[in-house]
């Protein structure tokens, strides 16, 4: 509650600051999600959810929803881990601290454009499908699972975002950003799964996100130079 309070006490750039962190943070969700191998996922992570089965639509937006709820409780763990950590590492390292997390995002955006290649390892290679009739528990732990697996797209924005929330050392601001990213990522499959038939017309758009997710990577990039050169500005 007090890093709330400590939000809504800050004078008008540092709200709209945070106002734009969380706004980056949801549309880095929406983003990765429609990002061209997002976009191939999305009939296969439907078929997860939903079993397979010709499933109503209400059961369908019901899986769904509690599958993207089991995501944002592994990302709401994450953004509290990156507050606490984060806050921690400011006050041990000072001005090292955000030589860290500049060059960390340096890496993440060129790894976001495709100058750098390198495999991100992830925790879970594969989920079982869901051949019950659970609505809740089934979608839920799904959701968990697809949270720690991530995929090759998204898993570069989301470190990202987590650099940014590290940062911030507002556990509840760190809170709010994983959470609206974890929103924003499930958005496009609850659309995909009402409407099976607007996933061919959402794959249209897989050459136009790809040019997102590039322009995305040299908006890190410029941040993390801009983190230089705060750090380094006084010394010059």
């Amino acid at each position: 509650m007090d890093n709330l309070v400590q939000i809504f006490s800050m004078n008008n750039t540092g709200i709209l600051t945070w106002i734009l962190m969380f706004t980056t943070a949801f549309l880095g969700g929406v983003i990765a999600s429609i990002s061209p191998c997002s976009l191939a996922m999305l009939p296969l992570m439907i078929g997860y959810v939903g079993g397979c089965s010709k499933e109503s639509p209400f059961r369908t937006f019901v899986q769904l929803s509690f599958f993207i709820l089991g995501t944002a409780v592994v990302f709401t763990i994450i953004g509290i881990i990156c507050a606490i950590t984060g806050s921690v590492f400011a006050s041990v390292f000072g001005g090292y601290f955000t030589i860290i997390m500049a060059s960390l995002l340096l890496i993440i955006g060129l790894k976001i454009t495709g100058i750098l290649d390198f495999e991100i390892p992830v925790i879970i290679k594969s989920m079982p499908q869901n051949n019950t009739s659970s609505l809740v528990v089934y979608p839920l732990l799904l959701g968990i699972a697809f949270a720690l697996a991530g995929t090759p797209c998204s898993t570069p924005i989301l470190a990202g975002i987590m650099v940014f929330a590290a940062m911030g050392k507002n556990m509840a601001a760190a809170v709010i950003m994983l959470f609206l990213f974890a929103i924003g990522q499930g958005l496009i499959l609850i659309v995909a799964g009402l409407f099976t038939s607007g996933i061919k017309n959402i794959k249209k758009f897989a050459g136009f996100t790809d040019i997102l997710m590039k322009i995305s990577g040299w908006l890190i990039i410029a941040v993390s130079f801009y983190l230089y050169y705060k750090v380094f500005a006084p010394l010059i």
